[in-house]
């Protein structure tokens, strides 16, 4: 029996993404700056607050050590964000690439976890072929942050916290 027609709404496209992925190990669940959990994920409630033993267990389960960006890896993670940006034709807004995440600004119309797992792919794809990373896991944690920007207000911050809120400038 065929099925109804149903009109499908279009999906919504921001305006741009902020995307945020960290690297593996550097801040886990009971960190002193404190921690979201997946029970504790709503928009606008506090994180969780500092726990010594929370931290001490979270890191027992790693895998291997906490990964750090130095220059050299930091060099090749923005090389293959523009990589991925002018390939698929996204626009590359603002980025900053720091020793324990990224933060970029991208339009692209896609799913915001599209763009988030092409950044960290294409990121952990050029670490190798740059002999910077020989691990056979990932560098990156599981997911990241994906903010939708609706507005040009919108867009205008997240560019002006990429670019001005995140400390000194690295080497």
């Amino acid at each position: 029996m065929p099925q109804p027609h149903c009109e499908q709404e279009p999906k919504r496209i921001p305006l741009a993404y902020l995307i945020t992925f960290r690297t593996y190990g550097t801040w886990l669940h009971g960190d002193e700056r404190g921690s979201v959990d997946r029970f504790h994920n709503v928009y606008g409630t506090p994180r969780l607050p500092p726990n010594r033993q929370r931290k001490k267990y979270e890191r027992s389960l790693l895998a291997g050590p906490a990964v750090r960006l130095g220059s050299r890896r930091r060099a090749a993670v923005e090389k293959s964000i523009r990589e991925t940006c002018r390939i698929r034709k996204w626009q590359l807004w603002a980025f900053n690439i720091r020793t324990n995440h990224i933060h970029s600004v991208v339009s692209a119309k896609r799913e915001a976890w599209e763009v988030l797992n092409a950044l960290k792919a294409n990121a952990t794809r050029v670490l190798r072929e740059d002999g910077l990373w020989r691990s056979k896991h990932t560098p990156w944690v599981r997911r990241g942050s994906k903010r939708r920007l609706w507005t040009e207000q919108d867009l205008f911050n997240a560019i002006d916290y990429v670019l001005y809120d995140q400390g000194e400038p690295l080497p």
